[in-house]
């Protein structure tokens, strides 16, 4: 077959030049009698279907200097835009074109006049032209140079010119693509919303049936709505209720498309007017209906729109209504379920979610339909943290919601509660007044107006006494400080910021809130009286910059006047808690290394140890009252093993008549049961420390003003004079008569008479009837020279002479195997008691005195005497003693005790008692 012959249309030279010659001349032009087409009609349509179509083709079309010319033609159409308009109008086909979104158009056949028999009349050769012009610019405009050149060329202005003022569907479609491209550079979109586009788009949204120019029209205003001020705009000329209207009516799935992508767009931080035009469109059926479509844009798009119109609260009890509630909780469920999902991807449902609680219509579809789960699973999510106070704010809404409110405890959200409240702020915006709950709808008055669920809510909160009502923010503070500053202002739902100051809520406000209406119940204590809630609690009225909220001090006294919290409180070492962390300032965090602590802490130190006391003393009440006599007496003779330490451990704490805790501690056995669970796994993470704690408390109760840390301690008498070490000089007065051989060769003087009386050992050794009783040179076997110099020194007379110190080793040395252990073995090998004591008492001065080391009480029981294990509990329980070194020399005893149990149990009894080791105590 033979190649086609060239025509001058496929020069792009040629089409430029027919052109720029028509821009100048008008539409119009000769008529080439061979095509029945002017040369302007050839050279459009071969710019458009081969030249701008091809690889680069747009480019070069532009460096050219096509758009110039273009443009111009353009602006001659568009003043001779109301005789086209009124020429036979729809006499022109729409579908000349597709009205793809984007890229180059497809080739669209013959073109009208080609198929015509006849000669087209002027004005629909003037459409033509108009046609194919439109086409060529929204092509070009596919890429961002053109676009710009367009815009700096004045294209925008004619373009609206003949959107307003030709009617046809093809110029119409044509006119929004190109609009519409343009759109896509911020800039020219400000311009096209400055020359009056919208309402002509919005107009040919009504107007219009054919479903490819309705699809230009939308993307066009999908492409406009590219920012909170121009998406407004759009809504408030009225182009979301049409395009609402129809996707109500569409059957084009393309269409369908379109119009949810264009309802998303314009739905980003959705205003009343778009969510009021949506609704009254009758556009929410719909777009449920479309979230289960079975293609995956639409789904996606249509879903996230449903989410969009959560953010005002007009819309949203119809939205529940029309079943969004289960298709947004199914939808995150199901991206929660999908492995590798990002979090962002469950932003905007989880927002959606939480603000679909803000109504009560809404609140019971989401309970019936699992939403409680679902937020539950947020919450315990560290991925999710971000929305963790948003999660908490939206179960505020449930306050009052009886069986919700089981749900949520049963569920565990009392200990989440908790850790939420010194937790990190999320980065969630606050949301406005117009997402407030729609149960109370605005009131619009010409004063200054509140948000009607914040005035609602306010008014409940402090008729419950949940709040002060205002000028009266410090009325049920249980604080000695000043009305409250929140750490972190953060405004509740739907609240006008000019409130702020008389309700402060700051980020901790709705977990409170929550915790609150929790330990009103008859019996909290199954789930606020445990370690976690506590802590949470403890955490945020101690770590908060300024004064804590009243709320969270108001529920630590409720509790703790609660009878129904007493056996609780001692179970779970509650009250052993609120002393340590309050009174004596040690967090668990805190032990056992001691943290930094922030300065201002420090400063209120002396308010939370107040507060400490203070719920102490009501427990104390509780403890004492004949419920609570018999409450604690059945815990420690018939509770559980783990129960009646923990009984025995909290009395000290809470009990203060003498007749109850002698009784349960001392009387029946309640002291020994807790020290023989001192070298047991500990039931709690703190337990060595409120054990020391308590037996401190119970050593000041037994012995009210109790000394000094230990008697080694108080022994501030002078050294008295040596004996021994005249018999040492050159010329000893009187002479030795005997001398001691130790293993070592080395020889020690010696009176015979005076060691001769100093033991029955020596007495036997040298005046009996043994060899050694005659003999002057006599050997000391298995005696080292440290051990033998302070026993010489006994032998001879000396008390207090400091020999007894010598064989001693410094602080942080060890005492197992060192001289000062085997000078005690030798004194008790050689039956000298009274050596025994002044060793003992030595070791004591050195490793227990008051500037001692909790380290060298566990070294110091390691020796195993009986009398240095009582200076040891003597020098933990001391009542000057630092709470934190109490316990880790408690710590320390404990491990060096080991399995046996008995010499420290016996050593604290005789301590705490204020007895000797060798006097009875209580069984």
């Amino acid at each position: 077959m033979a190649a086609a012959k060239p025509t001058p249309t496929d020069s792009l030279s040629f089409c430029l030049a027919q052109l720029t010659a028509a821009a100048g001349e008008g539409l119009g032009g000769g008529k080439d009698t061979a095509t029945n087409e002017t040369p302007l009609g050839r050279a459009l349509l071969a710019l458009r279907t081969r030249h701008v179509k091809a690889s680069g083709g747009i480019e070069r079309f532009r460096a050219r200097g096509g758009l110039r010319p273009l443009l111009a033609l353009l602006r001659r159409a568009a003043a001779a835009g109301p005789a086209l308009s009124q020429a036979g109008s729809g006499s022109t086909p729409s579908s000349v074109e597709s009205a793809a979104p984007s890229g180059p158009a497809p080739s669209p056949g013959p073109a009208p006049s080609a198929v015509s028999s006849s000669a087209p009349s002027p004005p629909a050769r003037l459409r033509k032209t108009l046609d194919l012009a439109l086409s060529i610019l929204a092509n070009c405009c596919t890429e961002g140079a053109c676009r710009a050149e367009v815009r700096r060329l004045g294209g925008i202005l004619p373009l609206v010119t003949i959107l307003q003022c030709v009617k046809t569907d093809s110029i119409q479609n044509r006119t929004a693509r190109a609009l519409g491209n343009l759109a896509m550079e911020p800039e020219s979109c400000g311009d096209i919303h400055s020359a009056g586009a919208v309402p002509l788009l919005v107009e040919s949204l009504t107007a219009c049936q054919d479903s490819q120019c309705l699809q230009s029209v939308v993307r066009a205003l999908r492409n406009l709505a590219d920012s909170p001020q121009h998406r407004l705009a759009l809504a408030q000329q009225g182009a979301v209720r049409p395009l609402a209207e129809l996707l109500a009516t569409a059957s084009d799935p393309a269409l369908t498309l379109a119009l949810v992508r264009a309802l998303l767009e314009l739905s980003r931080g959705c205003s009343r007017a778009c969510a009021e035009q949506l609704s009254l469109g009758g556009g929410l059926g719909p777009l449920v209906s479309l979230a289960s479509d079975s293609k995956r844009a639409v789904r996606e798009a249509t879903i996230l729109t449903l989410a969009n119109l959560c953010a005002q609260g007009l819309v949203r009890p119809a939205l529940g209504n029309a079943g969004g509630v289960e298709v947004l909780l199914g939808e995150l469920r199901r991206r929660r379920s999908l492995n590798g999902t990002s979090p962002a991807s469950q932003q905007p449902l989880v927002r959606a979610v939480c603000l679909l609680c803000r109504e009560a219509i809404n609140r019971a579809r989401l309970r019936d339909a699992g939403g409680l789960e679902l937020l539950m699973g947020l919450l315990r999510d560290p991925r999710a943290s971000a929305w963790h106070p948003r999660v908490v704010a939206a179960l505020v809404g449930f306050l009052y919601d009886t069986g919700a409110l089981g749900r949520l405890q049963a569920l565990g959200l009392v200990p989440l509660l908790a850790g939420q409240l010194c937790g990190e702020p999320g980065d969630e915006e606050e949301e406005g007044r117009e997402a407030a709950s729609w149960d109370f709808p605005e009131e619009r008055t010409p004063e200054r107006a509140e948000a009607g669920s914040f005035r609602s809510l306010r008014s409940w909160l402090i008729s419950e006494g949940y709040a002060s009502p205002p000028g009266d923010p410090a009325s049920s503070s249980l604080s000695p400080t000043s009305p409250r500053t929140p750490r972190s202002p953060r405004l509740p739902l739907g609240r006008s910021p000019t409130t702020a100051t008389e309700e402060p809520w700051g980020r901790e406000g709705p977990a409170l809130l929550l915790l609150s209406r929790f330990s009103q119940a008859p019996n909290p204590s199954g789930v606020l009286v445990t370690g976690p809630a506590l802590c949470g609690l403890l955490a945020y009225v101690t770590g908060s910059p300024g004064p804590p909220s009243p709320r969270a001090l108001r529920i630590l006294a409720r509790l703790t006047c609660n009878p129904a919290c007493l056996e609780a409180f001692v179970c779970s070492y509650g009250a052993a808690l609120l002393r340590a962390w309050l009174v004596l300032g040690v967090a668990p965090d805190d032990w056992p290394t001691l943290r930094a602590r922030p300065t201002r802490r420090n400063q209120h130190q002396h308010q939370h140890r107040e507060l400490g006391e203070m719920l102490l003393q009501n427990l104390t009440v509780q403890a004492e009252s004949p419920f609570g006599v018999g409450a604690l007496t059945h815990l420690l003779l018939s509770g559980s093993p783990e129960d009646r330490v923990a009984c025995a451990l909290t009395l000290p704490f809470i009990c203060r008549k003498p007749s109850l805790w002698r009784r349960l501690l001392l009387d029946q056995g309640g002291l020994r049961l807790l020290l023989s669970a001192l070298t047991r796994p500990a039931p709690h993470p703190l337990f060595l420390f409120f054990a020391a704690d308590s037996l401190s408390c119970l050593q000041g109760l037994v012995s009210p003003g109790s000394g000094s840390l230990s008697p080694a301690a108080s022994d501030v008498d002078l050294p008295s004079a040596c004996l021994y070490e005249p018999l040492l000089g050159p010329a000893p007065t009187p002479a030795p008569d005997l001398h001691f051989l130790l293993d070592s060769g080395l020889r020690l003087p010696a009176h015979r008479a005076a060691s001769a009386t100093a033991s029955p050992f020596f007495r036997a050794l040298l005046a009996g009837s043994f060899a050694e009783a005659q003999m002057d040179l006599v050997p000391l076997r298995g005696l080292s020279p440290g051990a033998a110099w302070p026993i010489l020194h006994h032998l001879h007379g000396c008390r207090g002479c400091g020999a007894a110190l010598g064989p001693v080793p410094p602080p942080g040395q060890p005492l197992l195997g060192s001289e000062a252990e085997k000078a005690l073995e030798a004194a008790g090998r050689f039956l000298l008691p009274g050596l025994e004591e002044e060793l003992e008492e030595a070791v004591g001065r050195i490793h227990l005195g008051p500037q001692g080391d909790p380290e060298s009480v566990g070294e110091v029981f390691r020796l195993g005497r009986p009398r240095l294990a009582a200076h040891c509990a003597r020098w933990t329980l001391g009542p000057g003693q630092c709470p934190r070194k109490r316990a880790l020399a408690l710590v320390g005893l404990v491990e060096a005790a080991g399995e046996e149990a008995g010499p420290l149990t016996e050593a604290f009894l005789a301590v705490v008692m204020g007895v000797d080791l060798g006097a009875r105590v209580p069984a």
